[in-house]
């Protein structure tokens, strides 16, 4: 079997990897979902759209249910969300949206990580005026109730900014703060929801060779593994070449 089979298991292994540290990230927002609104979806937004995203990542519902369960203990601590920015080598931009119950720790991890990357932690706001804050979201084609150029016009006064189809279904920005009123129109639209999330969109991106982009990646991965740390964004330009060196 030699390499090949060694290959191969590293893969499958990474796949299981990042699935087990999705469920993870999702266990969080159930935790946060239930604490700020309660433990039930149809009066809880948040939570029906964490749920959304954990029937989207293929988590099963029996997971879903015990953690929403064990988020409406009293004796369940709560997290806290935190933001967090610096600069990885080559002046590329990172942000971070974190789930933490320990600020002074989650706070050293990632400096640390930055710090081994020739990357610095920088100030919270010094990256705003790089990225956008947006809500995103998707919906599988076989869940379209009407033509896509009339959830267009429905979607307008909910605050879409742009909404783009292929042959899977369609995604939908809106700006953060029309994130509560756009979620409510699509669910009024009898239309399912396949995922749904805050993301941080860059204004610009930036171009690295394969070399260069390296130490970032590396970076990127240490803040990925971080049970603390929900999401990462950074404005680098994923080129082919670049998507080649995070696949070998």
């Amino acid at each position: 079997m030699g390499r090949a089979f060694e290959f191969r298991k590293a893969r499958k292994m990474k796949r299981w990897s990042k699935m087990a540290k999705t469920f993870t990230r999702i266990g969080k927002d159930i935790v946060m979902a239930v604490k700020e609104g309660g433990a039930s979806p149809e009066t809880n937004s948040r939570l029906r759209q964490v749920m959304q995203n954990a029937k989207s990542a293929n988590m099963p519902k029996d997971n879903v249910l015990r953690a929403i369960k064990k988020a409406s203990s009293k004796d369940t601590a709560s997290y806290e969300e935190v933001s967090l920015e610096g600069y990885a080598v080559h002046g590329i931009a990172v942000f971070l949206d974190c789930a933490t119950n320990n600020n002074n720790r989650t706070v050293a991890d990632v400096r640390s990580y930055f710090s081994k990357c020739d990357g610095s932690l920088g100030i919270n706001g010094s990256l705003q005026f790089i990225f956008d804050r947006k809500g995103v979201f998707t919906i599988n084609n076989k869940n379209l109730s009407i033509d896509v150029e009339e959830l267009e016009m429905e979607l307008i006064d909910a605050g879409l900014e742009e909404m783009q189809s292929d042959e899977e279904g369609v995604i939908i920005y809106c700006d953060f703060p029309d994130f509560s009123n756009m979620q409510k129109k699509i669910e009024a639209l009898n239309i399912e929801i396949s995922s749904s999330e805050l993301q941080r969109i860059p204004n610009n991106t930036k171009e690295l060779s394969a070399e260069q982009s390296k130490n970032v990646l590396k970076l990127l991965d240490l803040l990925e593994e971080n049970d603390d740390v929900q999401q990462v964004f950074h404005n680098m330009e994923l080129t082919e070449e670049i998507i080649e060196v995070m696949e070998s």
